[in-house]
């Protein structure tokens, strides 16, 4: 059986997964400059980027967190740095404009709500692929939303084919990624996948959908291991 990482191995894997997440940042300034040689509206650029950050740092920066982490630390201080370094960068007025926007700053939303999620579940429950469900479905699920939103209706918008796609998407990973963990809990990960989907159209003022989908999804995975197995 191999061993567990050593403390300085977690702390390698740390400082690798926060530098993969900075070439994802700077890196989509090319499909960004891409887009706009094309002639797509600067606005529709920014979000197509907004949710290629969302799945290529969130989405697999989450895959690997029980992958690579003993303990819910390392990726608790990682997102409060990154969390730091997207708020400073709207506030210092060197804002990454290719996935960065004046009119909100859902991507500091988005890294707070990463490792708070995380974090939180982690240390109720001691499981971190249970831990990861709420960020895969922000990632992943309201990842490919955006996406198709954008390409279909070609601006930001709540229409309801988003959310079909983020059902698609977020409902196996509930399904899987919630079992692997604890086998007697796929129906919650199901159950927290539909929730999520649904919460994902509102927005209250500065509660976004990155709040609300992490929010839930975390409380209906709590009460699924308060309350056991459905099947």
């Amino acid at each position: 059986m191999a061993s567990a990482p050593t403390m300085d191995g977690q702390f390698l894997y740390a400082l690798g997964m926060s530098l993969y997440v900075l070439v994802v940042l700077f890196a989509t300034k090319l499909p960004y400059d891409m887009m706009v040689s094309r002639g797509v509206e600067d606005i529709r650029a920014v979000y197509y980027n907004r949710k290629i950050v969302h799945m290529m740092a969130g989405g697999v920066g989450s895959l690997c967190v029980p992958i690579l982490f003993e303990d819910y630390w390392y990726p608790l201080v990682c997102g409060i740095l990154l969390t730091l370094f997207t708020y400073l960068a709207h506030q210092s007025g060197a804002r990454m404009f290719w996935f960065q926007t004046e009119q909100n700053q859902n991507d500091v939303k988005f890294t707070l709500m990463w490792w708070t999620s995380i974090s939180l579940i982690w240390a109720i429950v001691g499981d971190p692929w249970l831990a990861i469900v709420p960020s895969l479905f922000m990632a992943f699920g309201d990842g490919v939303t955006g996406v198709v939103r954008n390409a279909v209706i070609k601006k930001r918008s709540k229409s309801a084919i988003g959310n079909v796609f983020m059902f698609i998407v977020s409902a196996p990973m509930g399904w899987v990624v919630a079992g692997m963990g604890d086998p007697s809990i796929p129906v919650w990960g199901l159950i927290s996948a539909a929730v999520a989907t649904f919460v994902e159209r509102y927005e209250f003022g500065p509660i976004d959908d990155n709040i609300l989908i992490t929010v839930f999804a975390t409380a209906v995975l709590l009460l699924g291991v308060e309350v056991g197995p459905i099947l």
